[in-house]
C-alpha cells in the first residue's frame, strides 16, 4: 500500500473525509488503474456529498474488478462495489456490474441475489423474478432466498404463489430472528392482497414480538425523536419562527419546496407528480437538512438545543446555513437542477419544521396528510430499514403513539409558522387528480403539465428512495384508501391516539 493511501486510510479513522479525498487523489496519480485507490476515492468523495462524482470513481472500480474476475472466476470483490453502488443509490450502475458478475460465475448465488435485488429497486419485475428464481435454484434450502422470491413473486401479481411460499418458510423451526420477521411481515401483505382479512393481524403482531430480537432495533436510540419533538414543541415560537421573515435573501439562496408530512400518507406519490414537471427538481429522501442541523451544532458548539442555538443566531448565521444548504445541494447533484425549482422531499424533516422555517422563512411547504387509520395500518405493514424513527413502527401500539407524537408537533407549530403552506389530503390526490395537484402547482407558482398525469411511466425503471417504489410506479389505484375498514376490531387499541387527528381533519364515518 503506498503512503498515500496509508495517509487517506488515517485521515478517514480520524473522520476528516476532505483531507482523506486530498491524499486519495494523490494515490490515484500514482496508480491510475488500481480499484483499491479508485474504490477509497469515490467512498470519500459520496461521504464529502460529492455524490456523482465519486460514483464515477466506484464505477471504474467495479469495472476493473470485473476485469481481474474474468482470470480468477471470484466475483466477490465486484459485487462488494455492486453493494457500494447500491449504498449510495446507483442502481444502473450496480445493475451493470452484477449482470457481468453472474456471467464470469454463474454459480455464485450472491450475484443473483444482488442481481434480484437491483432489478427489483429499478421496477424491473420480470427481471427481478427470474434472478430470485436463479439464486434460489442455486440453494434451495435458504430461507432468506425464498422470501425474496416471495416479495419479487407478489410484485410480479403471484401473490397467491408467494403467500403458499411464505408459509411453507415458516413451517422451518430454525428460521434465524430475522428470517421469521421478514415472513411474517411479508405474508401478512400478502394475505391483505388476497382478502383474506382474519389472518393479517396474527403475523403483523409475530413479527412485532420478533421484532425485539433483531440487533438491528436493539441499537436504535427509541427516546431521540420524541425527545426531539418535545424539545421542539416548547422551544419554537412565533418571534423565533417569525425573526428573519422579513429578510430579502441572497438570489443565489433561493428557498426549496419542502413536501413532508408522516411516512405513508402520500410523500411518495406527490413528489413523483410534481417531479413530472420540467419545472421541478426533486431532491428524495436527502440528508440536506441533517447536514444544516449538524453545521448549526458546529457553530454552536453543541451548546444547547436547535431552538436554543437559532436564538443565539444571527443574519450572518442563517446566510451562512442557507449557503452551506445550497453547497450540499449542488454537491449531490451538480448542474442537474439548473434553473428549477428544488422540491426537498425527506418526509421525517417533519421533525426540523422549526428549523426549516427560521432557515427558509421564504420557502413554501406542501404537507400531506391521510385518514390516520390508513397511515398507521400501512406504516405497520411496511417492512423498514430500522432508523431512530421506523423504530416506533414495529409494534400497533408504538406505531399509533409515534403518530400522535409526530402530528401533536404538526398541529403546535401549524399555526405559528411563518413559511407559506399548504396541506394536501392523499384522498384528494387519488379520487379528484387534476383538480386536487392544480391547486399544489397553482401555490407553488408552477404551470400545470398535463404530462404529470403520466407520472408512473417516469417513474417506472429510476430508483425511488420510498418504500412504496414500487406503487409509484403503476397508475393511481384507489384501494388503499379505507382499507382500515378491514381491520376496524383492532384500532380499539390505538384510538385514544388516533381520534383527535381523525376529528380534527374531519376523517369521522
Amino acid at each position: 500500500m503506498s503512503q498515500f493511501m496509508q495517509l487517506g486510510q488515517a485521515a478517514i479513522q480520524q473522520k476528516n473525509i476532505a483531507e482523506a479525498v486530498g491524499w486519495f487523489t494523490k494515490a490515484l496519480t500514482e496508480t491510475p488503474k488500481d480499484p483499491q485507490v479508485l474504490a477509497c476515492l469515490g467512498q470519500s468523495l459520496c461521504w464529502q456529498g460529492q455524490r456523482d462524482q465519486g460514483i464515477i470513481h466506484l464505477r471504474q472500480s467495479g469495472q476493473l474488478l470485473l476485469k481481474k474476475a474474468r482470470k480468477s472466476r471470484d466475483t466477490q470483490l465486484a459485487l462488494d462495489m455492486a453493494d457500494q453502488l447500491q449504498y449510495w443509490h446507483d442502481y444502473p450502475g450496480a445493475l451493470d456490474v452484477c449482470k457481468q458478475a453472474v456471467l464470469i460465475n454463474p454459480g455464485f448465488v450472491r450475484g443473483f441475489q444482488l442481481l434480484a435485488l437491483t432489478h427489483s429497486r429499478l421496477n424491473q419485475k420480470k427481471s427481478a423474478l427470474a434472478a430470485g428464481r436463479k439464486a434460489l435454484q442455486l440453494v434451495p434450502d435458504s430461507a432468506t432466498l425464498a422470501i425474496l422470491l416471495a416479495t419479487l413473486e407478489a410484485a410480479d401479481g403471484l401473490t397467491a404463489e408467494a403467500k403458499r411460499r411464505l408459509e411453507k418458510v415458516l413451517q422451518n423451526p430454525s428460521l434465524t430472528p430475522e428470517e421469521q420477521f421478514r415472513a411474517h411481515k411479508e405474508l401478512a401483505r400478502f394475505l391483505d392482497k388476497l382478502g383474506e382479512y382474519d389472518q393479517v393481524f396474527t403475523h403483523l403482531h409475530q413479527s412485532a414480538d420478533v421484532s425485539k430480537r433483531l440487533p438491528e432495533v436493539s441499537r436504535q436510540d427509541v427516546k431521540l425523536v420524541p425527545q426531539m419533538l418535545k424539545i421542539n414543541k416548547a422551544g419554537f415560537d412565533h418571534e423565533l419562527l417569525g425573526r428573519w421573515s422579513n429578510t430579502l435573501f441572497p438570489a443565489d439562496q433561493p428557498a426549496p419546496v419542502f413536501l413532508l408530512g408522516f411516512m405513508r400518507t402520500g410523500t411518495t406519490l406527490t413528489q413523483e407528480v410534481l417531479g413530472a414537471n420540467p419545472d421541478i427538481f426533486v431532491a428524495d429522501e436527502t440528508d440536506l437538512i441533517v447536514t444544516v442541523v449538524k453545521e448549526l451544532n458546529r457553530l454552536s458548539h453543541n451548546q444547547g438545543s436547535v431552538p436554543d442555538q437559532l436564538r443565539k443566531l444571527d443574519l450572518a448565521g442563517v446566510l451562512h446555513l442557507r449557503e452551506f444548504y445550497w453547497h450540499r445541494a449542488h454537491a449531490l447533484y451538480g448542474d442537474k437542477i439548473g434553473s428549477r425549482l428544488l422540491l426537498d422531499k425527506t418526509t421525517m424533516n417533519t421533525i426540523d419544521l422549526g428549523l426549516i422555517n427560521c432557515i427558509f422563512p421564504d420557502a413554501k411547504l406542501v404537507f400531506l396528510l391521510r385518514d390516520p387509520r390508513d397511515v398507521c395500518l400501512s406504516c405497520f405493514m411496511q417492512t423498514m430499514i430500522p432508523t431512530p424513527s421506523t423504530v416506533h413502527l414495529l409494534s400497533w401500539q408504538d406505531t399509533g403513539q409515534f403518530y400522535a407524537q409526530v402530528m401533536d408537533w404538526w398541529m403546535t407549530i401549524k399555526p405559528q409558522l411563518t413559511m407559506d403552506f399548504i396541506e394536501f389530503r392523499y384522498e384528494d390526490a387519488v379520487f379528484q387528480f387534476e383538480p386536487a395537484f392544480r391547486k399544489v402547482f397553482d401555490f407553488l407558482d408552477v404551470n400545470w403539465d398535463p404530462a404529470v398525469a403520466d407520472f408512473h411511466k417516469q417513474a417506472a425503471g429510476k430508483y425511488i428512495a420510498s418504500p412504496s417504489f414500487n406503487q409509484v410506479a403503476q397508475p393511481l389505484y384507489s384501494s388503499s384508501v379505507g382499507r382500515w375498514r378491514h381491520y376496524k376490531a383492532e384500532y380499539a387499541e390505538i384510538s385514544t391516539w388516533l381520534q383527535p387527528f381523525i376529528s380534527a381533519y374531519s376523517y369521522d364515518d
